[in-house]
């Protein structure tokens, strides 16, 4: 796919497409956990244009042509208005000497992580236990009751008691971690709000209390997992995160195994070793014959007692953990190659693509909980063939269409309890409880809402989508326009900051154009009127939250042609990120042709939510 736009795409669609960059001067600048830092400046410190670079993101550096020429694989460390700074595991020679090239790449190491994962589970007999493995083929005539049926995980002792009663669970959460205990697999429900990350930690916490380990936590993103480890660092779990520091989030990088490695004890017999072998190889220009000889082999004998003691370090972080958390795909790092883990946990579990799925699953897992949202994003996929095939259908969604009940978690604590009504309704069979009140969620003052007890609000708009020049996504002016006058009007008020709203829309074309507008009307970089807004994909917000939501449908055509804004789920993650306040602009006309469109427009409408006032005004 990466290679494919190298060659077909224009510079001008990789431009506008935010997938790279041209022409950029380079500079190193200090090292970022051993490893070099470049930075990436446009000539004369002028601002970068829009790009789609953000921190974790990997980068392929290159002088002209990423094909034809070796490239440099780097991870982007953070950015800023006019400039990215890369972490390398090598700096590049003559790295001051003419321009280069920053293009978005591609995880080819995923890739054969996932081909192996998949290999492994078809061929091994015992791994991860056959009755498990045939619960996940969906091939047992009777899934629940399998499902129901406790581990089969030897030699375990219960270290103590298990702890519940004074987990902070509501009851939905607590029946949702009490079960999975007992259960060899367990798919937990977790819609909009109702806290799913919060009953994964504890599930894992109560899991170590028992003494059910090692225990893998999981996810399909490092957000997610970062969102893991924080939760059972507060709780006092003795976790390690696997991946490379730059990728992890700020305040939980001590936690990572590089981290907890540099600060070990045997750092001291590493560095005196690492000394007395760097001196040993400066002396061996001066020496001859036998001397040099028997120099080269002291040398060689120190790398080994080297590697020998970075490999027990490894050992004595990753033995001393309670709880390792790593990426659906970090788990493959051959770090972990050797080491079983019969208990895993995957959040996020329904953006992942099966294959994905199993890399964790393959490492010898006899217990697992799945954690997920199956009526929200599923896992993305570009291939439109792979779609087909069936890669666009995560686990979790394919073992519930097996027959496999979820324990769904049913008290939201996001939302005001107007915001909540529609989507509990529509996709969640009416089960959703309010964990808060509307007392909780004022509504935001600088937004004229249609009413004020109810803080959703339908802006229609007539104006018209435009197709972009590559044709690759679209966008609507009158739209964008209108949202810019509404976070105006909301931040003029006083009760929110720009970090408090969230803008999404399902078109990178949108966000494009909302980009620009919001730049060329102040900017949201440090010190900016905007600092702080968000300006998104909806497919880029699944799991946020915000005081107040602007979404922005783009779609307006006479033929009522919506796209991929036909797919529920995505209205689904729309309308459920909001806290105090829910503003959607739209073509009236255009989104009636779809049913759950239509639905929720008839919805607002008979609770009098259309603002005609704010389309006129």
């Amino acid at each position: 796919m990466v290679e494919e736009r190298w060659k077909t795409w224009s510079k001008q669609r990789l431009l506008a497409a935010g997938l790279a960059l041209f022409d950029l001067n380079a500079r190193s600048q200090g090292r970022f956990f051993g490893e070099p830092i470049l930075v990436f400046e446009n000539k004369q410190g002028s601002r970068l244009p829009i790009h789609r670079f953000g921190h974790g993101d990997i980068v392929l550096i290159s002088r002209a042509r990423p094909w034809g020429e070796k490239v440099i694989e780097g991870i982007v460390l953070d950015r800023g208005p006019t400039r990215i700074r890369v972490v390398v595991a090598e700096k590049p020679k003559d790295i001051r000497k003419g321009t280069w090239r920053l293009d978005r790449g591609a995880n080819r190491v995923a890739h054969d992580r996932m081909h192996e994962a998949l290999s492994t589970f078809h061929s091994s007999e015992g791994e991860g236990g056959t009755v498990l493995r045939d619960l996940l083929l969906g091939s047992l005539h009777d899934m629940s009751t399998s499902a129901a049926r406790p581990p089969e995980i030897r030699g375990q002792k219960q270290r103590g008691p298990v702890g519940l009663a004074a987990m902070t669970l509501n009851p939905s959460q607590r029946a949702a971690v009490e079960s999975a205990l007992e259960r060899r697999l367990t798919l937990i429900q977790g819609p909009p709000g109702t806290g799913k990350t919060h009953t994964a930690v504890h599930l894992l916490s109560a899991l170590v209390n028992i003494g059910r380990g090692p225990i893998l936590a999981t996810a399909e993103s490092n957000v997610a997992v970062d969102n893991l480890l924080e939760g059972l660092l507060e709780l006092g779990v003795k976790a390690v995160r696997i991946g490379r520091p730059v990728k992890v989030r700020e305040q939980l990088r001590q936690a990572t195994l590089d981290a907890q490695i540099e600060r070990h004890p045997l750092q001291e017999e590493l560095r005196f070793v690492r000394e007395q072998n760097d001196e040993l190889r400066r002396s061996l220009s001066g020496l001859k014959g036998k001397e040099k000889g028997m120099a080269h082999k002291d040398v060689n004998r120190n790398f080994k007692e080297m590697r020998s003691i970075e490999a027990n370090m490894i050992a004595s972080v990753l033995d001393g953990a309670e709880v390792i958390c790593a990426t659906t795909i970090g788990v493959g790092h051959k770090l972990l190659r050797d080491r079983r883990f019969p208990v895993v946990l995957m959040d996020e579990a329904t953006q992942a693509s099966e294959p994905s799925a199993l890399v964790p699953i393959t490492r010898g897992c006899r217990q697992l909980v799945l954690v997920g949202d199956h009526k929200q994003l599923p896992p993305t996929v570009i291939s439109e063939a792979a779609q087909q095939g069936g890669l666009g259908q995560s686990l979790f969604e394919r073992l519930t269409e097996c027959g496999l009940d979820t324990h769904m978690l049913t008290t939201q604590y996001r939302m005001h309890p107007t915001i909540r009504e529609y989507p509990s309704a529509r996709f969640y069979e009416d089960r959703l409880d309010d964990g808060c009140t509307p007392a909780d969620r004022p509504p935001a003052a600088g937004f004229l809402w249609p009413d004020w007890d109810h803080p959703v609000a339908f802006v229609p708009i007539d104006g018209s989508e435009i197709v972009d020049e590559e044709g690759s996504s679209k966008s609507n002016l009158d739209e964008a326009a209108k949202v810019l006058s509404i976070v105006n009007g909301l931040l003029s008020a006083g009760d929110l900051t720009p970090s408090d709203i969230g803008v999404i829309t399902p078109y990178s074309g949108q966000v494009r154009l909302l980009v620009d507008l919001f730049e060329q009307a102040g900017g949201r970089e440090e010190g900016a009127p905007y600092a702080g807004l968000e300006i998104k994909s909806v497919d880029g917000y699944q799991g946020r939250e915000k005081e107040i939501i602007v979404f922005s449908a783009v779609r307006a055509n006479e033929h009522g042609e919506i796209g991929f804004l036909r797919d529920r789920r995505r209205l689904n993650v729309a309308i459920t990120r909001a806290r105090r306040g829910l503003i959607v602009l739209g073509n009236t006309k255009t989104l009636r042709h779809d049913g759950t469109w239509r639905a929720w427009l008839d919805w607002a409408e008979e609770r009098n939510l259309f603002a005609w006032h704010i389309t006129h005004g």
